[in-house]
């Protein structure tokens, strides 16, 4: 019996409209992602990638197309339940904006396992997950105390508090250093092996020298010649 796909996405467009004008940032992408493997998207700015992982994500919704995460429909569905269906399933890492500025790095991975709800267990104590990134020493920095590998680390864990079956990043090494950029990379690596989909946006050579897998959009569209998997 084959495994559900962990990311399933299928002809998805996305179109934005200012006035009489209209850009399509995404034009049929369709992507799958497996659990335990790291798929790169890159591309030049304005290429879509940050559009699409958003609709991976259920942050916005395709104009045509759909996305399933573990055989479950994300897309055209109700925010609300798009809502719930992200914090169950879905771990969110951006360059910055991860962390509550005014909660200390303990109180940021408690925050998003509550609102999980009573009955979610996870897998790992916040002790543990912060150990795991190298950052128990730091639990009760603020973020603006944290250096940006250790801003980096922060988001990872807050990423991974719920134990989600995917991990989207968008642009996660962007403002770190060569060093601190391979060790957050090593980390993504580590969350893979244990068995979550890992989707990550990035211009950066080090970020596809980690993936399995390095697809590539330009306007909208994958380059002809990356081959993708079939689900």
């Amino acid at each position: 019996m084959s495994v559900q796909p962990a990311v399933v996405a299928r002809d998805l467009y996305r179109f934005y409209r200012a006035g009489d004008e209209e850009t399509l940032a995404l034009r049929g992408v369709s992507l799958t992602a497996r659990a335990g493997e790291v798929v790169a998207v890159t591309g030049p700015s304005g290429s879509g990638k940050s559009t699409l992982l958003a609709l991976l994500a259920g942050l916005d919704e395709p104009d045509c197309g759909q996305v399933r995460l573990a055989g479950e429909r994300m897309s055209h569905r109700l925010e609300s339940q798009r809502t719930l269906l992200r914090r169950r399933m879905v771990g969110v890492l951006r360059q910055s904006g991860n962390l509550v500025e005014h909660l200390d790095v303990r109180a940021n991975v408690k925050l998003v396992q509550a609102l999980r709800g009573r009955r979610f267990h996870a897998r790992r104590s916040v002790t543990e997950l912060l150990d795991a990134v190298s950052l128990g020493h730091r639990a009760g920095a603020l973020p603006r105390e944290l250096s940006g590998g250790e801003t980096a680390r922060a988001g990872l864990a807050v990423a991974l508090a719920a134990d989600p079956a995917v991990l989207i990043a968008d642009e996660p090494t962007g403002e770190l250093d060569l060093a601190t950029e391979r060790s957050v990379l090593a980390l993504v690596r580590e969350v893979a092996a244990a068995g979550v989909a890992v989707v990550v946006a990035s211009h950066s050579a080090e970020v596809a020298a980690a993936a399995d897998r390095v697809l590539r959009l330009a306007d909208g569209r994958w380059v002809p010649g990356d081959r993708e998997v079939a689900a």
